[in-house]
């Protein structure tokens, strides 16, 4: 595919205007759920490595708890949640983008996730029987999603990590209120489109994922679109755009929409992974898809609880098996 037939529109900004600044007034957050709900393990997949500035874990002290910030229609925020209880989470939210992201609450911490149907595999049973509070988060910001895991394409994480690292410290915006030293907000749309030849070859982002990015900058509105589709429209729409393939597409899935069925096939370790969590044996991406197929609609809720567990591991002796490490495209 060598064009988008996605309509690009204008990169205006999409949200209301005058939005209500609580930059310094925090609005209170609180979440009580009927059900278990692991604010740590259902989070973590949003950070893009342990430096992430949109993602930081604060374990003492008058900041603890899990601060991320977004960037919404209504403008940026930043968020701090603290576990309450087996079911409760509290927090607190600062910026223009506060009302939108304490109404997004329940739908971010995976509320809507439905695990009721899914039996885990034989070996896993005791892994999910031990976290009956990790859920399939849905933060509804593709791009947010979109653009860090198109710099993973093909490249070592933490050289990926890196690249997001510096493009955020150059052309994020500082988080509103009292966020921990060093976090930044994702820039809109306009600003990824626009980043010059020069720094994403500072960021050591080849010219092949810089295209991507931008293209993808270019048709954010209709992406974001995909947050109001099924997920098998949702993953089409997303694969419309030159350089996002299934691998790329499900990785957004995952963060962005709550796609509990979404795979990273591609993955340079993560059929490797399931193969041999499940069978003793590896296997590639054909194999770990008929491995997972029973388990539809909740194949990615089989790989979180690889990656909690560490089952996804083989002996010493062999090589080291990881499915933190995202190659595909």
């Amino acid at each position: 595919m060598t064009a988008s037939p996605l309509p690009a529109p204008a990169l205006a900004g999409t949200g209301p205007a005058d939005p209500v600044d609580t930059s310094t007034a925090p609005l209170p957050l609180v979440l009580r759920s009927e059900r278990p709900l692991d604010l740590r393990s259902t989070l973590a997949k949003l950070a893009r490595g342990p430096y992430d500035p949109t993602f930081r874990v604060v374990p003492t002290g008058p900041q603890a708890g899990t601060w991320r910030t977004s960037l919404f229609p209504t403008g940026p925020v930043t968020y701090r949640l603290v576990q309450a209880g087996v079911r409760d989470v509290v927090g607190q939210a600062w910026g223009p983008g506060a009302g939108e992201l304490a109404a997004s609450l329940p739908v971010l911490l995976g509320e809507p996730d439905d695990a009721a149907s899914f039996t885990p595999p034989a070996r896993l049973a005791d892994a999910h029987r031990r976290h009956p509070g990790l859920r399939v988060p849905r933060t509804g910001r593709v791009l947010e999603a979109l653009v860090p895991a198109v710099l993973e394409q093909k490249v070592q994480t933490v050289t990926a990590h890196h690249a997001w690292r510096w493009l955020l410290a150059r052309y994020g915006t500082p988080a509103p209120g009292p966020a921990p030293d060093g976090m930044r907000v994702v820039p809109d749309a306009r600003t990824w489109a626009t980043i010059p030849t020069w720094d994403w070859h500072r960021a050591g982002v080849d010219p092949r994922r810089a295209r991507t990015v931008v293209e993808c900058a270019r048709v954010a509105r209709r992406l974001e679109e995909c947050t109001a589709m099924d997920p098998t429209a949702a993953q089409a729409r997303l694969q419309l755009v030159p350089g996002v393939g299934v691998w790329t597409a499900a990785e957004v899935g995952q963060r962005a929409l709550g796609d509990a069925d979404a795979v990273s096939v591609g993955d340079f370790h993560l059929a490797k992974a399931v193969g041999w969590a499940l069978t003793g044996e590896r296997t590639d991406d054909a194999g770990m898809l008929r491995l997972l197929a029973p388990y539809a609609p909740h194949r990615y809720r089989v790989v979180r609880l690889l990656e909690v567990s560490g089952l996804g591991h083989a002996p010493r002796r062999g090589p080291r098996l990881s499915i933190q490490d995202h190659r595909g495209n």
